[in-house]
Formats: structure tokens, sequence, C-alpha cells
């Protein structure tokens, strides 16, 4: 029987962990994890009381996540978290769009739309219509047919769908294919800034370290194609005042879209929308996977 003490504890629990974990990659896991949570609490002196509160915390997380909103993932984003796992999975400089974080209100199985479908199911006073258009291609500029486009975004209010209980379901949100031409096309509203989810205990957090909630304005997408690798990301907009700020650092350069305000009647009147109008055009790049040849044409 040993006597478990500040000295040897942490070892002890590495141990017990790893010695007979079949996993490499699982005893490498645990060993850093558990010697970082150590190293953190003898750093801080860390104290019953805060432990426990940090727990409860935890606990409060998990209760705040259902199927239409992921605390965990939130606490993830607004702690630069998911964006260091980004970058570290996504080096900058590869091949492809730029991707970044997936955020807490993407939903699973949105309807899927038309090429230049209008995704807005209700208008608001506030809102500015945007026609959002481009193609998906390959690293040498190749159209990809039938490619899968998910997009959602808040509304001019600040809140997406699953948040506003006024809003009809599946506004601002679709699934759409790129054409034979690779071109994809759709109608939305122009993204504004908004603050993350308050009401928990991630808006507790940020309230308690006079940190603001505040995202840059941005649409939501998740690209994919048979043969490509998949890409989560943004594009954000070039005048949004939290560009620099984001409450999830989730901004990149390479990401920042250029916005055109149109004036024109006629084709305002084809699209089914209120003149002036937004629009960006913007090209999605698939990257192959890693050891795939990457062959131009």
């Amino acid at each position: 029987m040993k006597d478990f003490t500040v000295d040897n504890l942490t070892d002890e629990v590495v141990e017990a962990y790893t010695a007979h974990a079949q996993s490499p990659r699982l005893k490498h896991l645990f060993t850093a994890l558990i010697r970082h949570l150590h190293a953190f609490a003898r750093d801080v002196e860390l104290t019953e009381a805060e432990w426990f509160d940090a727990i409860m915390f935890l606990t409060a997380t998990g209760q705040k996540c259902n199927d239409q909103r992921q605390e965990f993932i939130l606490l993830s984003d607004t702690l630069g978290l998911s964006m260091l796992v980004d970058a570290l999975n996504h080096p900058k400089g590869g091949a492809g769009t730029e991707s970044t974080v997936l955020g807490p209100f993407f939903v699973d199985g949105a309807p899927a739309q038309p090429y230049g479908a209008d995704l807005r199911r209700r208008e608001l006073a506030a809102a500015e219509p945007c026609l959002v258009l481009g193609k998906v291609t390959d690293e040498h500029g190749n159209p990809i047919a039938g490619a899968t486009i998910d997009v959602w975004q808040t509304a001019a209010n600040g809140f997406y769908d699953v948040q506003d209980t006024s809003a009809p379901e599946w506004n601002l949100r679709a699934q759409l294919s790129s054409n034979a031409g690779g071109e994809y096309a759709f109608v939305t509203e122009k993204p504004v800034s908004y603050p993350v989810p308050t009401d928990g205990p991630v808006g507790r957090m940020l309230a308690a370290l006079d940190r603001h909630p505040n995202r840059a304005a941005h649409l939501h997408f998740i690209v994919s194609a048979s043969g490509f690798e998949t890409v989560i990301t943004h594009i954000f907009t070039p005048d949004c005042p939290y560009l620099s700020e984001d409450a999830v650092f989730g901004v990149k350069q390479s990401l920042i879209a250029d916005f055109k305000k149109i004036s024109d009647t006629a084709r305002a009147a084809a699209l089914g929308v209120n003149d002036p109008f937004w629009e960006v055009d913007w090209d999605f790049v698939l990257a192959r996977p890693p050891g795939q040849a990457h062959r131009a044409p």
C-alpha cells in the first residue's frame, strides 16, 4: 500500500492509466492530459472550493446542451481551443479554402434547395438582401460538379432560427449542390455581427472576465465532394467592427469576402429582392486528401 503525496501522485496516476493500455495514442493522450491537469492544479494552488466551482460549471455546460445547441462547442470556441485544433489539423498555406470553427448551431439535415434558391423564410425590416454565388473547384481551377454545400447563418436580429421561437423552421439554412459547371447561387440576408449566447455558463464566464461576446459577421459553410477533403469554413463581411476581436478567434484574412452593394432594379426583380441588394462572389477550393496525386488538367 502506497502513500500518495503531492510529489508522487501524478506519476502513480499516469502509471495506473497507461500500464495496460493497448493503444499507443491513448497512452500518449492520457499521459499528457493527466500531467497537464495536475501541473495546472499545482501551479495555481487550486483550492477545493475553486475545483468544486469548476465541476459545477462543467455540469451546467452539459445541462445546457441539446440537439440544437452545443454549449461545450461554444466553450471550446470562446477559449480559442477550437481554432487551435483547426490550425493544428489544417496548417495555413495548405491547398484549398481555409477552414475555421463549426460553431454551436449547425443542424444536420437542412432541406435541399435548387440553384438560386431564396433561403429567407421571412423578411425582417432590418434585413438587407444578399445574393451569394460562385464556384466549387479543385486546386487547379477545375469545376467540381455535385459538391454539397451546407449553409447557415443568423438573421438580421442576431439570432439563428433555432434560438428564435418566432423564426420559421430552417430559416436561412439549406443544403445546395454545385451544377455541372461547379456553380452555386442562393439569396439570403447580408450577415450581421451578433453575440454568442450569454444565457448559459459560457456567457457567465465571459462576463466574469469582462470579455465581450460578439462574433464578426459571417456566413457558415460546409463544402464536401467525393474524393476531396471536406472544408468547414465561414466568409466574413469586410465592414464588420469585430473582425480583429471575434469572440471565438475564428477570423482568417483569406476568408474576408468582398460584399458589393448593387443597384439594378431589373436584376433585383428577377431575384425577388429589394433594390439595392448586396452581392458576394465566392469560390470554394477543395483539396484532395494527403497522398493523392494533384494533377493539373
